[in-house]
């Protein structure tokens, strides 16, 4: 069976794969700054990067980063993003990790700049890629979460380690405050605090036990099957240069799957209820 499309059919095709090819990298620029928990009864749901009132981009700091100084070290920082500098930007001997000297801060996600003989010695200290996120008190799952970052191969005092920054975000309805404080902990891991709306769980009460593992099994299966069908859409679409509905893997199956549905849905029904009345009365009786 062939089934033919115009070219707006086609088009939409064309429009529907990008725009899914899109959401799905614009997913995962910001799926380290959002975290699901779940407890006996709540499920807790942080994005960091969704727009809320009065923050249209949630934590990320509207300035391009953020900016903590403490006994002559300068951190900036950006969460869920990388560094902007519009203004004000880092001025050091060596950032040659996180933009170099024309664009420095340009290229990672931390930098810190301590003084060394009097000048501004940078080290990167996170990048977006390497980043995850974590509750901050696993006793209480909706004050708030630390997302940590990493930067591997730094050389800080002629040895190369390895460096981190952990940003605390604890919930506050009123605002955002901070970051007021900075932490050094080993060769150049770093601690800093800030309070934001952001840091605020979504709480969804449970009740019951739901589908349990079979909601979220079949979750993952129709999630698998979306992958699929997207993914040899586009395959038979660029590749295979089918530009019309039959660019849809197995087309026939899934026309044809309504009908083989009913059929054994109805042979089904038939095999319990027993042939109707109309069934048997079709047939007259044979004496022998």
């Amino acid at each position: 069976m062939k089934i033919r499309c115009g070219s707006n059919q086609r088009l939409f095709l064309i429009l529907l794969s990008i725009t899914l090819l899109r959401s799905v990298l614009l997913r995962s620029a910001t799926a380290v700054c959002d975290l699901s928990v779940f407890d006996s009864k709540n499920l807790y749901s942080y994005s960091l990067a969704s727009p809320i009132p009065k923050f249209p981009h949630g934590v990320l700091s509207e300035d391009g980063f953020y900016r903590v100084e403490v006994n002559k070290s300068v951190l900036w920082f950006q969460l869920c993003n990388g560094m902007i500098f519009n203004h004000g930007p880092p001025r050091c001997v060596d950032c040659t990790d996180c933009g170099g000297p024309s664009n420095c801060g340009m290229q990672c996600s931390a930098l810190v700049a301590n003084d060394v003989g009097g000048y501004p010695v940078c080290t990167t200290v996170g990048h977006l890629s390497s980043s995850n996120i974590s509750i901050a008190d696993e006793t209480n799952p909706h004050s708030g979460v630390i997302v940590k970052m990493f930067s591997i191969n730094q050389n800080v005092d002629d040895k190369v380690v390895n460096c981190s920054l952990s940003v605390t975000v604890l919930c506050d309805y009123t605002g955002a405050q901070g970051p007021h404080t900075l932490k050094k902990s080993g060769a150049c891991d770093y601690d800093t605090l800030l309070k934001h709306p952001s840091g605020c769980a979504n709480v969804v009460y449970i009740h019951g036990r739901g589908w349990g593992w079979f909601g979220t099994f079949l979750i993952i299966m129709l999630s698998l099957l979306a992958g699929y069908l997207l993914a040899g859409a586009v395959y038979r679409y660029f590749v295979l240069r089918i530009h019309s509905i039959d660019a849809i893997p197995n087309l026939e199956f899934w026309a044809s799957l309504p009908h083989r549905t009913q059929s054994s849905l109805a042979s089904l029904v038939r095999k319990f209820r027993g042939p109707s009345e109309g069934y048997r009365s079709s047939y007259s009786p044979v004496n022998f």
